[in-house]
């Protein structure tokens, strides 16, 4: 009879059930099933779902239980080995789904009477969250197991287990709504119903794609489990999607409809529960990785070919397990299968460095030039590329399957998370030993952050993060922190997705319908006002809505538009040889290249870097050039001051750092100097408290402001100025 629901225990173990009462026991590498429990006449199974395996250190190799829901109204927790445990009456008429939460605390389940109910681990009632007047089809928990999305008609509503909260409802189909699913990496919502198509949503509701309508309703869908893509079941019909919604792979098996899915640990295989009482089971193969002149494809589930574009050399790499997950970048591919995890260097694929995992499923790679980290339920590991574990930072309530690459980065010297437990908070680590930065604290800003980036290139002090909040807003900030806090700038607004040059600190970003590269982004903390004019701008409209920015190598830029298609940009290379020149000092070379290009935005550049690095003479010809005199008489005045310290002052005047201007005039005894650039800001209560404590031109102050004053017509009201007046003679 039809199957309704399956489940993987581990990857080489499925369990399915079906209307002929049984439960059975599959092993997808040898085909074999064997019974593990028959149930009674009168209970129909409708929905199974693992215990969760747990999270961080206590998680166990492989589940012990699951719930069964039935038709009679009540669940049945049972053991792996086929006991029945318990069985409690749930609802009146059918429990149409059950689900664990991620920490495997609570259990909800939906019936046909139209509840939600949530249960204990040992299946007490603790609530019923909610009542209605039609069946509830399907139901998923929020990824931090604090809200619940059940189906409502054509309605889909999320609702937070505590009292009183706002709970979010929207009309999603134009047909009853028969699946959902909400996955815990990327926070998306899939839906699909009997309007024949699927849809994927945000957590606050907007809507992110629609697909066209099928031919039948869409029985069932669920996320991979690192929420990268997520698959579709229809009568005969099995979809491969894309988590922005385009479709990779399209089958079409004889299967009758497809009433359940469920995603292998890993990822890698999938199983469904057909109406024609048959189990399919897929592998998701002939994924890409490309690198400059490299192409790589999994063309079997152990097999990958590697094609070298410029001279049509074919490799084929061969493993001993699975391939899970790989990454190609900074000229090495690493691999990891189920049990291992291989480094090939692009230049040899004979003699791969192969080192043993402890836990398996790796769900991120990420890939600096130096080294790479490994993201898996346990935690973060940071390799060298010779095999060697660098460190393995932690911080407090870190949840790692969680992670995704838009929420760590990584760079020679830094590692940024972005947590869960408080979207606003980005941990710093030094990647060589692993432990918090500078003085510990994390970086924290005013709004949820939901992209982050470190820049690749450059001193470890001068190491750059840029992030996008959930206004879409990009800001840019330090990344070293020693007790004064760094500024945080605003950079770009309405940015939907940014990327990080490979070889020289260049940031792109596709902000509202506009492509954008900021050629240098330490711009803002030298010179604000010069920062529009390092960006490079050009109409997005080609990419349609809502792009992705893949990958942006050397001077090529990567992007992915909604339809799948991969778009290809390219940028100015002069922007990267001048930051290359800057960093070797080569102001010479630098002038000349400007003077070739004729460039304004690379003039620009060129001035704001010139003043980063102290360079005045180059600063003065790139001002010059870009028409900015006021500046230029500004630094032909600095270079005029007699003593270092004071240039050094002025120029930190010339950045608008003030407070460092000051502290480093009075640390050298410049006195007059420092109350005289309070006077020129018009600081007048700062000019007169060092004049005071330094017991020194107090008469010098006040002349200032009494003339001051006289331009303007004024009398003096400030208390302290009228007190000092009647002491001192001007």
């Amino acid at each position: 009879d039809l199957v309704s629901c399956v489940g993987w225990t581990t990857a080489d173990e499925l369990f399915s059930c079906s209307d002929d009462h049984q439960v059975l026991r599959w092993n997808p590498v040898t085909s074999e099933a064997t019974r593990v429990l028959k149930l009674p006449d009168d209970v129909y199974p409708l929905d199974l779902h693992w215990f969760p395996r747990g999270i961080g250190a206590k998680r166990q190799s492989q589940p012990e239980s699951f719930v069964l829901t039935s038709s009679d109204g009540k669940f049945h927790l049972i053991s792996k080995l086929g006991r029945v445990e318990k069985s409690v009456e749930a609802h009146c008429g059918a429990v149409l789904a059950g689900r664990w939460n991620y920490e495997g605390t609570a259990l909800v389940t939906a019936g046909e009477d139209g509840q939600v109910k949530i249960w204990s681990k040992s299946g007490m009632l603790r609530s019923t969250l909610a009542q209605q007047g039609t069946a509830v089809y399907s139901v998923s928990w929020a990824p931090d197991s604090d809200k619940v999305l059940y189906t409502s008609g054509r309605q889909l509503t999320i609702k937070p287990l505590q009292p009183n909260a706002k709970v979010l409802q929207w009309k999603a189909h134009d047909g009853l709504i028969l699946k959902t699913d909400w996955n815990s990496v990327n926070d998306l919502i899939l839906s699909a119903g009997e309007d024949c198509r699927y849809k994927v949503w945000d957590s606050f509701g907007r809507a992110l794609c629609s697909s066209q309508p099928h031919g039948c309703p869409i029985t069932s869908l669920a996320w991979a489990p690192d929420g990268e893509f997520f698959a579709v079941g229809s009568f005969n019909t099995l979809r491969l999607c894309d988590k922005t919604g385009w479709s990779y792979a399209l089958e079409k098996p004889n299967t009758g409809s497809i009433f359940a899915m469920s995603w292998s640990m890993d990822g890698t295989q999938l199983a469904g529960a057909c109406g024609n009482g048959q189990v399919i089971f897929a592998h998701v193969l002939e994924q890409h990785w490309q690198w400059k002149n490299l192409e790589i494809t999994l063309i079997k589930r152990r097999t990958m070919k590697v094609h070298n574009v410029l001279n049509d050399a074919v490799d084929l790499l061969e493993f001993r397990d699975r391939v899970i997950k790989a990454s190609l970048n900074y000229g090495y591919l690493v691999v990891s299968t189920s049990l291992q995890c291989y480094v090939f260097s692009t230049k040899n694929w004979n003699t791969p460095l192969i080192f043993d995992l402890k836990e398996g499923t790796v769900s991120l790679i990420l890939q600096a030039e130096r080294h790479f980290l490994l993201v898996d339920g346990g935690g973060l590991y940071l390799y060298s590329y010779e095999g060697r574990l660098i460190s393995s930072p932690k911080y407090p309530g870190m949840r790692t399957d969680i992670l995704n690459a838009k929420t760590v980065s990584l760079s020679n010297d830094t590692l940024a998370v972005r947590d869960k437990a408080d979207e606003k908070v980005i941990y710093i680590f030094e990647a060589l030993s692993g432990k918090p930065l500078g003085d510990g604290k994390p970086l924290t800003h005013k709004t949820e952050i939901v992209e982050i980036a470190l820049d690749q290139k450059g001193l470890t002090s001068e190491r750059k993060i840029a992030f996008i909040d959930k206004n879409r807003d990009l800001f840019i900030t330090s990344v070293k922190r020693f007790g004064k806090e760094q500024k945080i700038v605003k950079i770009g607004t309405m940015v939907q997705s940014l990327a990080w040059n490979d070889t020289s600190n260049i940031l792109c970003g596709i902000q509202d319908s506009r492509f954008t590269v900021w050629y240098y982004p330490n711009t803002v903390y030298v010179d604000k006002d010069l920062l529009p004019k390092t960006l490079y701008e050009k109409d997005a409209s080609e990419f349609s809505k809502s792009p992705q920015i893949v990958s942006f190598v050397g001077n090529q830029v990567t992007v992915r538009r909604a339809d799948g298609s991969l778009v290809h940009l390219h940028v100015s290379p002069y922007p990267a040889i001048l930051h290359g020149y800057v960093s070797a000092s080569r102001w010479e070379d630098g002038l000349r290249l400007c003077r070739f290009v004729k460039d304004q935005t690379l003039w620009a550049c060129l001035a704001a870097m010139a003043v980063a690095n102290k360079d005045m003479s180059t600063a003065e010809i790139a001002y010059a050039a870009i028409g900015e005199i006021d500046k230029v008489q500004y630094i032909n005045s600095i270079k005029e001051l007699p003593s270092k310290e004071s240039r050094l002052a002025h120029m930190l005047l010339f950045s608008g750092n003030t407070q460092e201007a000051e502290t480093l005039l009075l640390q050298s005894g410049l006195v007059y100097q420092a109350i005289q650039v309070n006077i020129n800001l018009y600081n007048w209560e700062r000019a007169l408290d060092l004049a005071v404590k330094h017991r020194t031109h107090v008469d010098t102050v006040l002349a200032y402001r009494q003339k001051f004053l006289g331009d303007f017509g004024k009398k003096e009201t400030n208390q302290r100025f009228l007190q000092y007046a009647q002491g001192v003679s001007v």
